[in-house]
């Protein structure tokens, strides 16, 4: 059981970075999923959650407008599309599984039962 988190890299401010998170081992039909991030010298942040249908999700204030979760069940796959980049983005973002058929504004408090290893991004001013 695996969560592969892949997309991140050096980007200007004001660009844009697609990240994935392809789950082996498992199926990610009934889990809802998150992106949490964790910038240096802070304590981990949750970015974005979706429900395990891709039917609704849920924002941080910070990234609401700019970022966009998205999910495609039929590739075990789940998508942060981060547009607007600022240097304030810079983390190693990880994704994260719980199996739950509602989802809650409250996802970012969640106990996730399976976590990706994380994947750099850096925004440059």
């Amino acid at each position: 059981v695996q969560l592969q988190a892949s997309g991140g890299g050096l980007v200007q401010a004001g660009g844009s970075l697609r990240l994935s998170c392809a789950a082996s081992g498992f199926t990610l039909d009934y889990y809802a999923m998150s992106w949490f991030r964790q910038a240096p010298g802070k304590e981990r942040e949750w970015v974005s959650c979706i429900s395990f249908n891709g039917g609704s999700a849920y924002y941080t204030d910070s990234v609401r407008g700019r970022f966009t979760i998205s999910r495609d069940n039929a590739k075990n796959t789940v998508y942060l599309q981060m547009n607007s980049l600022k240097p304030d983005d810079t983390a190693v973002y990880y994704c994260a599984a719980l199996e739950k058929s509602v989802l809650r504004s409250d996802c970012g408090r969640w106990r996730y039962h399976y976590w990706g290893q994380g994947t750099l991004v850096t925004v440059s001013s």
